[in-house]
């Protein structure tokens, strides 16, 4: 053995002093690049293994490992002050909205009463000094009623502020809605919430009942570890420097094998059972389409009826068509065979989308616009997202963002379908519908000096454009080439963009919890991050991911939304964990915004976009396209493609074929550029004024005091027509207008637009008694003009027939008076449909929406219909036709009133 001499002796220490400096020094590198954050703000911190909020820290231990010591404050230093108000029938009828009741819970040993608050009488007794709410308080709040018993008796009706009449016959209970827990503002909740509801046990006109405030259950807290049980072997790989991205990758994954039910459908988190249209095809959209297809196919054929035709979910005033959203199902369906290339799943899927976009031609499909009407795609919760006097009826003829976005996508993968099944003539059909749909965002929704989409059209006879932005809808706009690459940059450099994330609506609605309004909704961040790829913006790319990381590492799950103002779960109205769209979206950000992919009819394509912050090497084995095993790395970080090597071999593309079969290995490299800076609108959280109330007497418009506005806005037709600065607007008013009045704050930012006002001449509005000409239904129901009414349903005159003589041509409005006691404003799936005929010639579709559970005294105004008619007489027919169901089949059911003809021009 030979022996080193001294001067090797030397040198070999003095290399090995060398190395050993050099590796201290690359762990003093990399640990400084831990200590470095991948993004910081003012209220949290990302690193490369934890996430920062305050004195809350969840750490990535490891890839399988989470630890988060995360609290909601919630009712941390709650006040005790709170405000309320009470509902007959749970609806917001006792007083104006911000009109509330207001207290002060000082409780002596843990017990406190209101006084006797008298309904429609607002209470202020709120003390001076600041004080909290006692943890587990005992509340007894007491009401006077007896004046609305009175008014029962005497009349058979109580008359609300507003003017509405509530029948005797239709009282079915009073409850509490309020700020504080278990109070809460959601008023079409309220019947499903017992300890709200009051009871008169001694039959006074005395009503109460007694809740706990503060109590512990209210106190919520997450889990303080995560620790992966489930195999996940399975499914792709992810292996990253950064613990956090990495650790939240495989929580998502195995969240999602907890999100799948026995019968292999997926369960999409909510705290109510049941296969959610739009829930689960957001989340095929996301990831579930080539993550797990069979399970993707099993959930989308749950959400199809016996007729073949997409299930709309149960909501707005029976759903249906008063909400059209359904038609995301025609993307997620897409998406499946795109990931699969399953030819029997394509027949299928094309059969049912087309039997379902035909009956939306016929049944929701503006012609003036280009349009198609139903509510806001996902925000289905009603004044969480509309003014609230806008009705079932009107929230049908609202024209929305995200909604036409899906309906315009549905159309477009209808022809690509119809394309490869080699239906020309059906291809080209609907590509000319879908770019009607597109032409028609670009013209009606497109706000130039916003530099976005507006929230909706919305109104009644004539409509005007929110000015909301819609978070959802802006990006699906991007994705789907609506927007062009232009207004894509706008987009992402001008919605506000809050502390948290991107809100679902900005700004926000006063007076209401947060769910959909002053909300964060973690899969729609994802669609905002794709988006934001697109558009090749990194720093919304940054901020975007972070958004996502930062509440799932804290909360150890995917919630399925936060609170706006302070990033918290506890706070909004509904909330669960382990929410199939929000961990869908948590995955996708791996695999369609990091490795970029995405799935084509005839292959897959990659467009990667590794912000600058997550550089290094990324790698995703295991990853599954229909005969084919890819196993990806990632080098670099930018969003432009250097190299693309499959099995070692350069390709001139970076795209793969769909006949690929077998394991490959690919290598991708990115030009480790810095994608050029572009701004994002980052902002402040914001609400608005509230909507004024006005009405019209002697000559003038008026309205109460809008706290906080300094000047309004009058509108005539769904144009400005007056700035004032006092509450009172007197004319001219000359032939028919609808008048609404919008408030401004010192910002200039407006409120919603008031319920039209109609000033006009008596002549130009015509009403005939529908019992006049049609068999007068013998139901006991009160509340009706003229001698009765007549019903309508699927066996019961299935034709209305009225015949009317006009005096003059013009361009004619026509509505009807009806009840539908089917069902409460917010559930269920018994939403009346009707054809509209003048003169045999089908001219729209009137609807008639749920307006209360057994209130079938109840009555109010369908949407109307436009009709360009000459002098003369004319017969108006409602019929049920075919493509008029409804999501129940089988009952379709209204009393008609009266009818009336309105000549607007």
């Amino acid at each position: 053995m030979n022996s080193f001499t001294a001067q090797q002796s030397f040198l070999f220490f003095a290399i090995m002093k060398k190395l050993i400096a050099f590796i201290i020094t690359i762990g003093m590198i990399s640990k400084t690049q831990a200590q470095q954050p991948l993004y910081e703000s003012k209220v949290f911190s990302v690193y490369s293994d934890k996430v920062v909020q305050g004195k809350y820290e969840a750490k990535a231990v490891s890839a399988d490992h989470i630890t988060s010591n995360y609290e909601s404050p919630s009712n941390l230093n709650q006040s005790a002050d709170i405000s309320f108000k009470f509902a007959i029938n749970g609806k917001d009828n006792e007083m104006p909205s911000g009109q509330d009741h207001q207290f002060t819970v000082e409780p002596l040993n843990g017990f406190a009463e209101t006084p006797v608050i008298v309904f429609g009488k607002q209470l202020k007794q709120k003390s001076a000094k600041t004080s909290y709410l006692k943890p587990y308080t005992r509340l007894i709040v007491r009401l006077d009623m007896r004046e609305v018993l009175k008014q029962f008796e005497q009349n058979g009706f109580y008359t609300s502020f507003n003017g509405t009449k509530i029948y005797k016959e239709d009282f079915k209970g009073v409850y509490v809605a309020g700020s504080a827990l278990p109070m809460t503002w959601d008023f079409d909740n309220l019947v499903n919430n017992k300890p709200l509801q009051l009871t008169d046990v001694d039959h006074d006109g005395i009503y109460e009942t007694t809740m706990f405030l503060n109590a512990k259950q209210d106190q919520k807290q997450t889990a303080t570890d995560w620790k992966q049980q489930k195999d996940v072997t399975a499914f792709p790989q992810y292996k990253t420097p950064y613990l956090v991205s990495a650790a939240l990758y495989n929580m998502s994954l195995e969240e999602m094998i907890k999100a799948v039910e026995p019968d292999s459908t997926f369960r999409t988190g909510k705290e109510w059972a049941g296969v959610w249209t739009r829930d689960i095809s957001y989340s095929i959209i996301l990831s579930m389409a080539y993550l797990q297809p069979k399970v993707a196919m099993n959930s989308l054929l749950r959400k199809v009826n016996k007729k073949k035709r997409i299930i709309q979910d149960t909501g707005t005033g029976g759903a249906y068509p008063c909400s059209t959203d359904r038609m995301i199902w025609a993307t997620a369906a897409w998406e499946v065979y795109k990931a699969t290339g399953d030819k029997d799943w394509l027949a299928l899927a094309f059969e049912i989308i087309k039997n379902s976009i035909d009956d939306d031609l016929q049944n929701a499909y503006d012609p003036v616009t280009g349009l198609v009407k139903g509510e806001s795609s996902f925000l289905d919760w009603r004044d969480q997202t509309y003014p609230k006097w806008m009705q079932p009826a009107d929230i049908f003829e609202s024209e929305c963002l995200g909604t036409n976005a899906a309906h315009y996508q549905a159309n477009v993968v209808l022809s690509e379908m119809a394309s490869i099944l080699n239906l020309r003539s059906i291809a080209v059909k609907h590509a000319d519908i879908a770019l009607k749909i597109k032409d028609g965002i670009n013209k009606y929704l497109w706000i130039p000096e916003k530099g976005y989409y507006a929230q909706f059209l919305y109104g009644r006879n004539f409509k005007m454009a929110s000015p909301r932005s819609e978070a959802l809808g802006e990006a699906l706009c991007i994705l789907f080439g609506i927007a062009d690459a232009t207004k894509a940059k706008q987009i992402i450099a001008s919605v506000p963009v809050t502390d948290f994330g991107i809100t679902c609506i900005y700004p926000q609605i006063p007076g209401l919890p947060p769910y959909h309004n002053n909300a964060v909704w973690p899969f729609v961040q994802t669609y905002w991050t794709m988006a934001a790829a697109k558009a090749a913006n990194e720093n919304s790319v940054v901020e975007s991911i972070n958004d996502i990381y930062r509440p799932a590492a804290l909360f150890l799950t995917n919630k399925e939304n936060y609170v706006a103002d302070n990033g918290d779960f506890a706070g909004t109205v509904i909330n669960s964990s382990n929410m199939l769209w929000s961990l869908s979206g948590n995955l996708a950000l791996v695999h369609k915004v990091f490795f970029g992919i995405e799935f084509k009819p005839d292959g897959l394509l990659f467009h990667p976009f590794v912000p600058a912050a997550f550089k290094g090497s990324h790698a995703l084995t295991n990853f599954k396209y229909r005969n084919a095993v890819l196993n990806i790395e990632l080098e670099g970080y930018g969003n432009k493609i250097t190299a693309f090597v499959l099995d070692g071999r350069v390709q001139g593309e970076a795209e793969l074929p769909a006949s690929l079969a077998g394991e490959h290995t690919i290598k991708i490299t990115l030009n480790s550029t810095v994608v050029a800076p572009q701004k994002i609108n980052k902002i402040s959280n914001y609400t608005t004024v509230t909507t004024p109330l006005v009405h019209y007497s002697d000559g003038k418009l008026a309205w109460d005091k809008v706290e906080e506005a300094v000047s309004f806005i009058v509108i005539k037709n769904g144009k400005k027509l007056s700035a004032v600065t006092e509450n009172g607007f007197a004319g001219p008013f000359t032939g028919y207008a609808e008048y609404q009045v919008i408030a401004v704050d010192k910002n200039g930012e407006p409120s919603f637009a008031s319920e039209p006002v109609v000033v006009a001449n008596e002549k130009l509005i015509t009403t005939y008694e529908i019992e006049n000409n049609n068999p007068k239904s013998n139901l006991n129901y009160q509340g009706f003009s003229g001698t009765g009414f007549t019903e309508i349903s699927t066996a019961i005159n299935k034709t209305v027939n009225i015949a009317i003589k006009l005096t003059e041509p013009g361009l004619y409005a026509i509505d009807f008076k009806y009840a539908n006691g089917n069902g409460p404003t917010n559930t269920e799936n018994k939403c009346a449909i009707r054809t509209l005929l003048v003169d045999g010639k089908a001219s729209g579709t009137n609807v008639f929406p749920q307006r209360g559970k057994n209130e079938w005294s109840n009555w109010g105004y369908s949407n109307s219909v436009q009709v360009q008619l000459d002098k003369g007489d004319h017969t108006v027919t409602l019929s049920l036709e075919d493509h008029n169901d409804n999501m129940n089949g089988d009952i379709n059911q209204a009393m008609l009133d009266n009818m009336r003809v309105i000549k607007l021009k």
